[in-house]
């Protein structure tokens, strides 16, 4: 264990230094090249507080025909116990990341790309599809505006909606939760998309049209990098025994259409949302190939969202129509479901915020669910229910951040935990420590599979 973490941390050492030797020769080099480039004409260069991030040095800025934004990152987690499935280390990485945005009167491109070297996983061929590799591209768009009322985005990039803390109901874009389990950043849960969103705008309402020619999935738990409940083998596999999968991959065959229309109602904001596609994770299996499927799925919800008492409150629905399984005898496909969820959050005090949510899965035909299914699988209840609580502590002029989600489901009895501290050493130096725990009786519950990728991580981040 210590000779394979020394190794590790050997690695992204000598990869950090030469990182960060490239980015010194960037600023050596780019004051020389500022005579030979024209600077951006008056009134195209976003000014730094409406980037919300650093500013670059004076004369790189004036030596790019673009704004160029981003950071460098090291991050290490370590298992608090060992997994015969999976390393000790959980992540060994460094980052760096390049942000760059040109904007016209009516268009904008921008890009974000990751430069990415962990060694835990030790898989370096780049899929940008599924966000494996040594480079990662989080967006490549170009929005237009052709009109007030309309507005178009093409390429790659991360879509959000829904009113969750995470916890989605109406948000099928890709999740990322590898990421999100082993301590990365929590903008990596959410992962891009190759879209089209057209946003049209009205005094009466608003609409998204957001269509995928080809299926875009979850980063879901395959054995990789965490250790999951194998059904087949009726026990925990990872590494030694991967997920096999497949696909829906045909090119506008295989679309996926989001929906939502939405308005400003006397300060609350009225969602309705729509969806066809297929369920984002593993859902279905094929025992001829024995490979894990995604059965057709449309859903069908709504939310709210708004001021109540002295605090923000929300509640959301979805109804999940599994269209392969719409009588619920097949136990190869999951069964259709009614997802419910209510949250609201307050200022307990000054720089100390609290929220609470409620989720709920019901199972639709359960009756036939439990009919069909093998004696050798456990069955799941009807009713999932999950808890959650976030508690956040500023301190030390809001430069000290104190953080803890917790997960806990009832019908369950497991948990999920994931305490956080962040500090803002200065205006481009932040550092975090952290961690992610699962409690849990059975090895099948959804968090109690992962007891084993109980990991501690620090992070080091550097903002230019």
């Amino acid at each position: 264990m210590m000779q394979e973490a020394y190794t590790i941390v050997t690695a992204l050492f000598y990869r950090s230094l030469t990182i960060l030797i490239s980015i010194a020769l960037t600023c050596l080099v780019a004051p020389l090249s500022v005579a030979s480039e024209p600077s951006l004409p008056a009134g195209l260069s976003l000014e730094e507080e409406d980037r919300g991030k650093d500013a670059l040095p004076a004369a790189m800025e004036t030596s790019l025909p673009f704004d160029l934004s981003g950071f460098w990152e090291l991050r290490a987690g370590m298992r608090t116990q060992n997994d015969p499935h999976e390393k000790d280390m959980s992540i060994g990485e460094t980052r760096l990341q390049f942000e760059m945005e040109k904007n016209w009167e009516n268009a904008t491109i921008r890009v974000t790309s990751d430069l990415v070297y962990d060694p835990v996983l030790d898989e370096h061929d780049v899929n940008i599809e599924r966000g494996e590799g040594f480079f990662d591209l989080r967006e490549a768009s170009l929005l237009l505006r052709p009109a007030d009322f309309m507005d178009i985005k093409v390429g790659r990039q991360v879509l959000t909606w829904g009113t969750g803390d995470l916890l989605f109901i109406n948000d099928l874009f890709p999740k990322d939760w590898n990421s999100f389990f082993i301590g990365r950043d929590d903008e990596n849960l959410k992962a891009p998309a190759d879209t089209v969103r057209l946003s049209f705008f009205a005094e009466v309402a608003n609409l998204d049209v957001v269509y995928a020619p080809r299926f875009d999935a979850d980063h879901f738990i395959d054995g990789r990098r965490i250790s999951y409940y194998n059904s087949t083998l009726d026990s925990r596999s990872g590494s030694d025994t991967t997920l096999h999968i497949d696909r829906p991959d045909d090119c506008f065959e295989d679309y996926e259409l989001h929906l939502r229309l939405y308005r400003n109602l006397r300060g609350y904001e009225l969602n309705i949302y729509g969806y066809r596609g297929f369920w984002k994770s593993p859902a279905g299996m094929d025992l001829a190939t024995e490979r894990a499927t995604f059965p057709e799925l449309s859903v069908y919800g709504g939310s709210l969202r708004g001021q109540l008492l002295k605090g923000i409150a929300h509640i959301e629905l979805g109804y999940y129509d599994s269209e392969e399984d719409r009588d619920g005898d097949d136990h190869l496909v999951r069964n259709g479901e009614f997802r419910f969820l209510v949250g609201y959050e307050q200022e307990i005090s000054r720089d100390f915020t609290a929220g609470l949510q409620y989720y709920l899965e019901n199972m639709l035909d359960y009756h036939d669910y439990k009919h069909t299914l093998p004696a050798s699988v456990p069955r799941k209840d009807k009713n999932r229910q999950v808890i959650t609580l976030r508690l956040t502590r500023l301190l030390m002029n809001q430069n000290l951040t104190l953080s803890f989600f917790a997960y806990y489901s009832p019908t369950d009895d497991d948990a999920y935990l994931r305490p956080k501290v962040n500090y803002k050493i200065d205006d481009r130096w932040t550092a975090e420590i952290g961690g992610n725990v699962f409690l849990g009786e059975e090895d099948y519950t959804f968090f109690g599979q992962f007891e084993k990728n109980n990991n501690i991580y620090m992070g080091l981040r550097y903002g230019f």
